[in-house]
């Protein structure tokens, strides 16, 4: 039996030797009753929830407290990357490079899974890709640990303790030692980086062998998520997205993907390719995405530069008293498009998946 005492020392073990105690001074010290109550709620969900002994013993047995993930969690950085940057980070020749290599080493799971949920290869790997740069990463932490850590830390208590009970009964469910379940300090876990609530619902065994495990199993990590894929509505006929070029006096407030109108009414607004073509028209709804921010530094810079008074003047402007507008350029932003963001709500997360597919094709 793990006596309180045990359990205090080693909680203070733990934070001494991951940060000085004293960076906890703004907020008190460590809360030992608390931590406590939360493990013991913990036992009483599980226990109510019809989670064996065994496995609520062995996540309660060495509890440990992380202060790194409160910290992670106090300090998420505020996204800057443009949106290129972001493309040339995530959407680069050695992802492209090992994903082809990963559909060669992969193409009878990868059919299976085009077989049974209706996923294009492409699709999958663009997903792995990103996500975990194809298994690639090593999760950091012991989930049990990141989720206690999490709760204690209070901002999401309910979250993050119903993350927890979800990995208790998949622990169980799968004949899993949740000791050796090891993720990110936010939770996300496996080849497709799925929370535990999420694992639950979709999970799919991919390699037959009755378990669900999408640390181990690249089988059971794509199962899984080409379930949730196909459950998320993916349609395979459709694509994700389409560069475009708009006029230059486009209402910006129209590019955050919100606005959802008929193609014919973007072709009517000057939504052109790239190359002046008119967009393919078809009866479906899209939005536009760009990175606005770059927009309006393009645009403050043609104003500055049409106000200097020794700038060589635009010979096709037609007002030269008004600066003329760069072209935008944008990405019409299709049903499958909104279908990516359930699974991640970020535009440019949505825009790499789409870039990155279209690489992978064959």
């Amino acid at each position: 039996m793990i006596t309180r005492t045990f359990i205090a020392r080693l909680v203070g073990v733990v934070m001494v030797s991951v940060l000085p105690i004293t960076a906890y001074a703004e907020r008190g010290a460590f809360d030992i009753d608390r931590w406590y109550e939360i493990l013991d709620n913990v036992r009483t969900r599980a226990t109510s929830a019809g989670i064996s002994r065994d496995t609520i013993d062995a996540t309660l047995k060495y509890p440990a407290f992380i202060p790194s993930i409160v910290k992670s969690d106090k300090n998420q950085a505020e996204f800057k990357l443009t949106l290129d940057d972001y493309l040339a980070r995530t959407v680069n020749s050695r992802r492209i490079n090992i994903g082809r290599e990963m559909r060669t080493t992969y193409p009878t799971m990868l059919s299976r899974v085009e077989q049974k949920y209706n996923i294009q290869p492409h699709v999958i790997l663009a997903f792995w890709g990103l996500e975990s740069n194809y298994g690639q990463y090593r999760a950091a932490h012991k989930l049990t640990d990141a989720f206690l850590t999490l709760m204690y830390e209070g901002r999401r208590e309910t979250f993050f303790g119903n993350q927890l009970l979800a990995l208790m009964k998949i622990a169980d469910d799968n004949n899993l030692d949740i000791n050796d379940i090891r993720g990110s300090w936010a939770g996300a876990m496996g080849h497709f980086q799925f929370i535990p609530t999420t694992l639950q619902q979709y999970g799919a065994d991919g390699n037959g062998d009755g378990k669900i495990d999408i640390i181990h199993s690249v089988g059971d990590a794509m199962f899984s998520a080409g379930n949730y894929l196909n459950k998320l509505g993916w349609n395979p006929n459709e694509r994700i997205v389409r560069r475009v070029a708009l006029p230059g006096n486009f209402d910006i407030s129209l590019l955050d993907g919100k606005t959802k109108q008929p193609l014919t009414y973007w072709a009517a607004m000057g939504v052109t390719n790239p190359d002046g073509t008119p967009i393919p028209l078809a009866d479906m709804t899209a939005g536009l995405v760009a990175d606005v921010n770059l927009i309006q530094e393009q645009r403050a810079a043609a104003i500055a530069a049409a106000s200097n008074p020794n700038a060589i003047p635009d010979p096709n402007a037609i007002d030269t008293d008004v600066a003329p507008q760069p072209v935008i350029y944008a990405y019409l932003t299709y049903p499958n498009f909104y279908r990516i963001k359930k699974w991640n709500s970020s535009n440019w997360y949505a825009i790499a998946i789409a870039t990155l597919a279209d690489e992978l094709k064959q």
